[in-house]
């Protein structure tokens, strides 16, 4: 049986597969969101706190969820593959029914990580948060 691009169910599984890479990149947003609203919200305490010579401590959500981000950005990209392999096949003419909604990420994990971690949407950000939390400690 080939299967083509107007297919009812290549068109869900593409749907799908959509879906799924803008929940990854909806949840690598949100971990940017709350990592930044901890960090402030620590540093103000402390700060009101007179204590701001803990500051440091505020690293600990800047590392828990930059690795949380990674992930989720790493998780992405490999979703991003098999959608573009799927889309691949299905043009070439290649497209197995079997692999019609068969949802799962491809691509080795330590790569995808190892490229997220690179990624300018991660260190930036987090390295970022780190200079702010240094120069709010240092300058306390």
């Amino acid at each position: 049986m080939q299967l083509t691009a107007d297919n009812p169910a290549c068109i869900a599984h593409i749907n799908a597969m959509q879906a799924v890479i803008q929940r990854m990149a909806d949840n690598s947003r949100s971990c940017k969101m709350w990592c930044v609203t901890l960090v402030a919200a620590m540093l103000v305490l402390m700060a009101n706190a007179g204590e701001v010579a803990y500051a440091w401590l505020a690293l600990v959500p800047v590392l828990t969820v930059g690795i949380l981000d990674t992930y989720y950005l790493s998780l992405e990209q490999r979703f991003r593959n098999s959608y573009n392999d799927f889309v691949g096949k299905l043009h070439q003419g290649e497209l197995k029914p079997a692999e019609v909604f068969v949802i799962k990420p491809s691509g080795s994990v330590g790569t995808h990580v190892g490229k997220s971690l690179r990624s300018t949407a991660v260190w930036p950000f987090y390295m970022a948060l780190v200079v702010l939390i240094v120069a709010a400690g240092w300058l306390a």
